[in-house]
């Protein structure tokens, strides 16, 4: 088991304990660096946020395009076990705009060896 599939491990055996905390808003910041922009906003509260996708820069107020979702929707998309129609099928994620739902286009963020 390598040591990013052990902290993944330990965060899902104690989801709202710091390792957990930890691997969402690592997750969040990955998102970031993998699709830069400020075009959708994501939002997982009360962990973290991070805006990403190339498009025009929103810089006050609400966003045209913002996602949220709860913190263990959003470790599930991000590491594979969820996919963002289920999610959005079983209303644990919202999503407002247009392009609102252009950060799944990353997802998932772990991807296994077949990959």
């Amino acid at each position: 088991m390598t040591a990013v599939e052990q902290v993944l491990a330990d965060a899902d055996l104690k989801a709202g304990g710091p390792v957990f905390t930890t691997a969402v808003r690592f997750l969040l910041e990955d998102l970031a660096e993998r699709i830069p922009g400020n075009t959708v906003e994501v939002r997982v509260p009360p962990l973290g946020a991070t805006q990403c996708v190339q498009g025009p820069a929103h810089r006050r107020g609400t966003p045209p395009n913002v996602v949220e979702m709860d913190p263990k929707t959003w470790f599930d998309l991000a590491v594979g076990r969820l996919s963002i129609e289920q999610a959005l099928a079983e209303v644990r994620v919202l999503a407002s705009g247009v392009r609102a739902l252009e950060f799944a286009e990353a997802l998932p963020l772990i991807r296994g060896k077949a990959d």
